[in-house]
């Protein structure tokens, strides 16, 4: 067992296994999909440079709090933060410039969707200094493109990604599969079709039917017909694992898959628990601090938000300390999911105790898991039902 002065010593240094990033969420989207449980809001008038301000002001704020520890990605998700002003990134990623030093390999991504895409205001990207694309374009047929509440068509979408990859060297999009009458045929057309088009990385989910949604709504009134059965649906997961490994695009984790060195390596930090500040409405963080690392959490609603960052200096609503037992366990959660596995020496460092030997030889004795001296690994069969594995290795802890 670890004495407390030494916990406290690996905890201060634990965030460095995984970065440090910053994640800005832009709230705004031109409509809501029904299958979106993210904190998006459609807003007919919108004062980007008011928003502006609140960034920069809450930019200023986390790199106080932080200090100048060395920043390794932004990411700007959303929302559709492609319908943000290059001048209005420009001026976020000035302010991080001055906030933060930066890692030789810097990454900075924005989301896009393929109906705000235009040439001018991706040139204003990259020129304002982001380096990666990240598309949601999310199926490859019209008709299923209408069912999820898309505004751009397919050609759209491939003209859209043409535009992307001149301006940028990273390029990836996503696909969501499992979705209404589609069939595992239809789904290994349809990505055998996006593997042509993609560069060097793809993130394809299964359709997931989230409460609170529209698509949850239509789901639980018994109008949602035509969805896969589970088998099906885990018939399309492992031909996705198939066939992308055959193209040279491996899943690094589980819904992510790219070439080697071309993994996104800002969800790399959440996934290796490392440390990232969230800003902007409802977005979420976990930052370490005088040894003691916090859970962050800002207003949801994008005018309380502006709002709480004007007469308060601050959008966070909720800030709260993360027990070490709970940090081993989001630990084990996020780093199970990617291919590289976790360090058992890692865990044990958090939550003063190994993994459960017995319990890892059992899962190992059925092939949901690899060990390979520190390193513990869900295999290929042991990610596709993940949840039962997190359970097995969490019970009774």
């Amino acid at each position: 067992m670890l004495s407390a002065n030494s916990l406290q010593a690996v905890l201060i240094e634990d965030w460095q296994n995984g970065g440090f990033g910053l994640y800005v969420h832009w709230p705004f989207c031109q409509s809501k999909c029904p299958y979106c449980d993210f904190n998006s809001h459609v807003s007919a008038q919108i004062d980007q440079y008011e928003w502006r301000d609140a960034y920069l002001s809450e930019i200023r704020r986390a790199g106080a709090e932080t200090g100048p520890r060395v920043l390794n990605t932004v990411f700007f998700g959303g929302g559709t933060p492609s319908l943000m002003q290059p001048d209005i990134v420009h001026d976020i990623l000035n302010e991080v410039r001055k906030t933060w030093p930066q890692s030789n390999d810097f990454e900075v991504t924005l989301e896009a969707n393929p109906s705000s895409v235009e040439a001018g205001r991706f040139n204003g990207y990259r020129d304002a200094g982001v380096n990666r694309i990240s598309m949601g374009i999310q199926a490859l047929n019209d008709v299923d493109l209408r069912r999820l509440g898309r505004l751009h068509s397919v050609a759209e979408a491939r003209s859209a990604f043409e535009i992307a990859r001149k301006a940028f060297d990273r390029v990836s999009f996503d696909l969501i599969y499992a979705r209404q009458d589609q069939d595992l045929q239809h789904w290994k057309a349809e990505l055998s079709e996006a593997l042509t088009m993609a560069i060097d990385h793809l993130s394809l989910y299964q359709l997931t039917i989230e409460e609170g949604t529209a698509f949850g709504d239509r789901y639980a009134a018994g109008k949602l017909a035509g969805l896969p059965v589970d088998d099906t649906a885990a018939d399309m997961y492992a031909a996705t694992q198939e066939i992308c490994a055959a193209a040279g695009l491996p899943a690094y984790e589980v819904s992510n898959h790219a070439a080697d060195s071309t993994q996104s390596r800002h969800n790399l930090i959440y996934w290796r628990y490392g440390d990232y500040v969230g800003i902007g409405p409802g977005a979420h963080g976990r930052v370490t601090m005088q040894g003691n690392k916090l859970a962050t959490e800002a207003w949801r609603q994008p005018s309380k938000w502006l709002e709480s960052v004007r007469r308060d200096g601050s959008g966070l609503r909720n800030i709260e300390s993360i027990a070490l037992d709970d940090q081993a366990n989001e630990y084990l959660m996020m780093g199970l999911r990617l291919r590289e596995g976790i360090s058992n020496a890692r865990y044990q460092s958090l939550s003063g105790q190994p993994l459960p030997a017995d319990r890892l030889s059992q899962l190992q004795d059925i092939g949901m898991i690899e060990t390979t001296g520190d390193i513990v690994k869900a295999t290929d069969q042991g990610r596709a039902v993940l949840n039962a594995v997190l359970r097995e290795l969490m019970a009774d802890r």
